[in-house]
């Protein structure tokens, strides 16, 4: 088979290095890719929203499976395109994107099909921004509706910061079109983690938990990022925790999207808090998270083109997946300033020692290769992802992975897993 991969971070360079193992594969492009991946993929310079270009390009090299990372191709209705024209792509189409491109939809939707969630209201202005935190009280969740790139949620603990959120969202147009409205919400105290399931619509079969760091410096304190680091599995998640999620927010939403007339098929990602009431919905993506990708497909011992296929066909039967029981971790390596104001071009030096380490992947997210060598090309640029007998040996062996790593100015978090440990201890 030949395969499209869509798309240039870290969740991409997984998804090569993961369908490069797959005895269906014969040929991977990536468009556009980055540096890493060019070492096992041809990547082609298409922008990963050229939803013509790309199409195009699938007709020309008859491809097989196109496999689509970001979420902006997919609520731009990539699968919609390719679908017309006979291709297979792996995702959800423009309609059912819509979970993840409307905050207020997916509330709605949930509202409507008794999911879980934190209560909230919608608003278009500072002044509904204040009448609803009257209402739901402090601290409160201020949330652009549309695509944010993960920067989109703003916690507020004052009305200072209630103010300053609104503004800059809705006046200063921090987000674009993304902030004509927001979505405030009630605070949920608990623990995080990331429930990822492939689904054909109606049958869902969960992956491996995760648990992402949002939050740039270690504590969890400082601005929200696009995901500083992830572990799977996540100890919160217990079996019932997981039951609680398929059966409560999983399938009501799947029965509700079909419902609409708009079935979901790919990949359904469900970001809950473990609260005291149980799990609650968070947020919804419509593709794979990014840098749970990572560290949940390293553990995936069965092959990853059956399993996207599945939710294409017509097979009832589910594929069974395998995983490895050795936990793993990504730990995500930034240029100096994220996610604020940063510069690339930085040269990056050790990989090759690195690439000597057993159980050791980096992959990478914003790179590009120059004269054989590596420089950097974004705000979070490489996931050092390992794997080990318990959590904490993964977590040593990626951190002594990094120390071989350089570039300048580069930041990385020095506590991921850290939840996961002190859970672990406390029940040791």
């Amino acid at each position: 088979m030949k395969i499209l991969v869509v798309g240039s971070g870290g969740r991409e360079h997984a998804f090569v290095w993961k369908l490069a193992h797959s005895r269906y594969v014969t040929k991977i492009f990536c468009a556009p890719g980055n540096g890493g991946i060019s070492r096992q993929a041809e990547c082609v310079p298409i922008k990963a929203d050229d939803i013509q270009a790309l199409l195009d390009f699938a007709k020309k090299e008859r491809i097989d499976l196109t496999v689509v990372g970001p979420e902006a191709p997919l609520v731009a209705g990539i699968v919609d395109e390719f679908s017309k024209s006979g291709l297979k792509v792996f995702g959800p189409s423009k309609r059912a994107a819509e979970l993840e491109a409307s905050k207020n939809f997916a509330k709605e939707l949930m509202k409507k099909n008794g999911v879980p969630t934190a209560g909230f209201v919608t608003c278009h202005s500072v002044e509904e921004v204040f009448a609803a935190t009257d209402r739901l009280g402090l601290p409160i969740v201020v949330k652009a509706d549309g695509l944010a790139a993960g920067k989109g949620v703003i916690i507020c603990e004052t009305k200072e910061s209630v103010e300053q959120a609104a503004k800059s969202i809705l006046v200063d147009r921090l987000f674009g079109d993304s902030g004509n409205s927001v979505v405030v919400e009630e605070y949920l105290e608990g623990e995080e983690a990331s429930i990822l399931v492939l689904t054909d619509g109606e049958q869902a079969i969960p992956l491996a938990s995760s648990q992402d760091h949002k939050r740039v410096f270690d504590g969890d304190r400082g601005p929200n990022t696009g995901g500083m680091g992830a572990y799977s599995p996540a100890p919160v998640v217990t079996a019932e925790i997981l039951e609680s999620v398929m059966q409560k927010i999983i399938y009501p939403v799947l029965g509700g999207m079909k419902a609409i007339g708009a079935p979901y098929k790919g990949i359904l990602y469900a970001g809950i808090m473990v609260t005291s009431q149980g799990p609650k919905v968070l947020e919804f993506n419509v593709r794979f998270g990014d840098p749970e990708t990572q560290a949940v497909l390293a553990r995936l011992d069965s092959d990853l083109v059956e399993a996207m296929l599945w939710t294409l066909s017509d097979d009832r039967e589910p594929p069974k997946l395998k995983w490895t029981s050795r936990p793993s971790v990504c730990v995500v390596m930034v240029s100096g300033g994220y996610p604020g104001n940063y510069e690339t071009g930085k040269l990056i030096t050790g990989l090759p020692a690195v690439g000597q380490f057993k159980d050791v992947v980096v992959f990478h997210a914003a790179t590009k290769m120059t004269d054989n060598v590596y420089l950097t090309d974004g705000g979070r640029v490489l996931g050092v992802t390992a794997l080990g007998q318990d959590l904490k040996m993964a977590i040593d062996r990626a951190y002594e992975a990094i120390g071989l790593i350089n570039f300048d100015e580069m930041h990385f978090r020095r506590d991921i897993g850290w939840r996961a440990l002190k859970r672990l201890e406390s029940v040791s």
